[in-house]
């Protein structure tokens, strides 16, 4: 019955001698629980600085403050002259037309009395000394500015005039090679002609006293 009453005592001693161990280990810190996080204080802003800048020339005076740049002085663009033109050239006029040409068929008054085509040459009676030439006369054209002569325009009918066997004939291209006139016989035209019929090269002539051609020269066209 003793030992009943006892036992409550035991117990609360007990209990007692547990939480003193229990408070000695906390203050060594081997079984003491690990502390709650702490929150995060928020950052203070910086306090604003109030000094002002160093001003040009002071160099790096004061710690942290850059000195200030010296102004570049921006290039100029190089001064360009615009180039000078000349003034356009005059276009070249067309060549006066040269006098006495016709720029159409002529007429009576056109006609070069001393100058004509020749188409063909009849052979007559030798006794005769004199052969036939079958010309046709006209004038000269005017041409187009570019070129190195008008042509020989003819007129009216075929007339026949006689070359006198001993005249004095003169030809150039292209009877005879060669851009002057070269003296040739009667026979040497009368040959060429034959072979080239209606050519129509143009002859400047002049008649003697019994009418007939005694003197024929080749004008040369190109």
């Amino acid at each position: 019955m003793n030992a009943d009453r006892l036992r409550p005592a035991a117990l609360a001693f007990a209990a007692v001698a547990l939480t003193a161990v229990l408070t000695g280990c906390q203050g060594n810190g081997s079984a003491a629980a690990p502390a709650a996080p702490s929150t995060p204080s928020t950052p203070s802003a910086p306090a604003a600085s109030s000094a002002a800048p160093a001003a040009p020339g002071d160099g790096a005076g004061s710690a942290g403050v850059p000195s200030a740049v010296p102004a570049v002085k921006k290039p100029s663009a190089p001064k360009t002259s615009a180039p000078k033109t000349s003034a356009p050239k005059p276009k070249p006029t067309a060549a006066p037309a040269p006098a006495g040409c016709v720029d159409s068929a002529p007429g009576p008054d056109d006609v070069d009395p001393d100058e004509f085509a020749l188409y063909r040459i009849e052979e007559l009676d030798p006794s005769t000394g004199k052969v036939n030439l079958v010309v046709q006369h006209g004038a000269w054209g005017c041409g187009s500015p570019d070129s190195d002569g008008g042509p020989f325009v003819v007129t009216g009918e075929e007339s026949r005039m006689a070359l006198d066997q001993a005249a004095y004939v003169t030809a150039t291209n292209p009877v005879v090679t060669s851009t002057e006139n070269q003296r040739i016989g009667v026979q040497e035209l009368i040959d060429w002609v034959n072979a080239h019929p209606d050519s129509g090269l143009v002859f400047r002539y002049e008649t003697g006293d019994d009418g007939a051609i005694h003197r024929l020269e080749e004008v040369f066209t190109p």
